[in-house]
């Protein structure tokens, strides 16, 4: 049997939602967004691994947060990069051996169990699993300053958890880091691995603006 691990990388600031406390520590519903998502994970599984990725100056403030809210869960702290890629990066040097491992964003607090099991099972089968949706909105492809329409039902939506066998995402983090490598998953195709998608679900939000907070917010007060 396959050991599970998660890596999940919260490095944001919150500069797009107009905070001075960083995203992942706003409290929604009575606990940090962070541990909201960490909750989630272990809904799926309390014998996850969990490799939590911070920035080194706001260590000290998960571990107050943790002691104001009696979050007494077991997680590998690390710290992180200046880039998600090398957050990640570190994230991997806490796993040792075989096993499957999840990166997800520590601002999505709303992924289900259900998703995580399923990113799991595809990536023991295939190597590489990823969450996506399909756009539900029309597209235009912007080309030389004019716009054309382009088939919305040939594109996804990426979202996290993107899952994978540990050796698979060791090796193609040995990569050079470019900035078009903005996720495990192009990584992982750079490596020369094809990406199995996993159908996710639109309420997994990344909480980026203030009101991608609202609705998680929101989400959250209801499934309580």
């Amino acid at each position: 049997m396959n050991i599970e691990y998660a890596i999940i990388v919260a490095g944001g600031k919150g500069t797009r939602i107009n905070s001075e406390v960083p995203k992942q520590f706003l409290e929604v519903n009575g606990l940090p967004v962070l541990m909201h998502t960490i909750n989630a994970f272990l809904d799926y599984s309390k014998s996850l691994q969990i490799i939590l990725v911070l920035p080194e100056d706001e260590i000290s403030t998960w571990k107050r947060l943790c002691d104001a809210h009696s979050f007494k869960v077991d997680v590998t702290l690390q710290t992180g990069g200046a880039t998600r890629f090398q957050s990640v990066k570190r994230g991997l040097e806490k796993i040792t051996g075989e096993g499957l491992v999840a990166v997800h964003d520590g601002v999505r607090p709303l992924v289900r169990k259900e998703l995580i099991a399923a990113t799991f099972s595809s990536a023991a089968r295939h190597g590489a699993a990823v969450a996506a949706v399909r756009p539900k909105e029309s597209l235009r492809e912007d080309i030389d300053n004019t716009t054309r329409a382009v088939d919305r039902s040939r594109y996804w939506m990426v979202q996290t958890p993107q899952t994978f066998r540990a050796s698979l995402l060791r090796k193609a983090y040995q990569l050079e880091e470019d900035a078009t490598l903005t996720d495990d998953a192009s990584v992982v195709e750079r490596y020369g691995y094809a990406i199995t998608l996993v159908e996710g679900h639109y309420d997994n939000i990344k909480i980026t603006t203030a009101e991608d907070l609202e609705i998680v917010a929101a989400l959250l007060r209801k499934k309580s």
